[in-house]
């Protein structure tokens, strides 16, 4: 028979009450936000997805002068960029360059391997927002 001291109480408990705040915050319902744009990196987190979210992502780029983000996909998830000051191209894979100025939108559809770039003599500034997409 083994013995229950204070102590592994104590642990118990601790353990119990962490396991109870994690699983409150990943059900707590996405609340109203709002926040400056500004970034000192190139590209900067606004939204974190759940719980934040119900599953939107979010973030604030900046590129310089012939600059680009690299070459990516979202997978299974959309994605729009809010172009708010420059000029670039939109670079899809498989398809002509897509420039843009701004303002803007650029639309990516899931599963897009994708990169922009900053074609202008100025500062590049976009907001991207990735989301799941509904399956058909």
């Amino acid at each position: 028979m083994r013995i229950i001291t204070p102590s592994h109480l104590l642990m118990i408990a601790t353990g119990l009450l962490l396991t109870t705040v994690q699983v409150q915050s990943q059900t707590e319902k996405p609340q109203p936000l709002t926040m400056p744009l500004q970034c000192a990196q190139g590209d900067c987190t606004l939204l974190h997805g759940a719980p934040q979210t119900a599953g939107m992502r979010s973030g604030f780029v900046r590129l310089k002068t012939g600059e680009t983000v690299g070459w990516h996909t979202t997978g299974k998830n959309e994605e729009t960029l809010v172009i708010l000051h420059g000029q670039g191209e939109a670079l899809i894979d498989g398809q002509a360059k897509q420039p843009f100025i701004a303002p803007a939108l650029v639309y990516i559809p899931p599963a897009t391997r994708h990169n922009v770039a900053n074609t202008s003599k100025e500062m590049l500034e976009y907001v991207y927002v990735v989301a799941p997409a509904k399956t058909p």
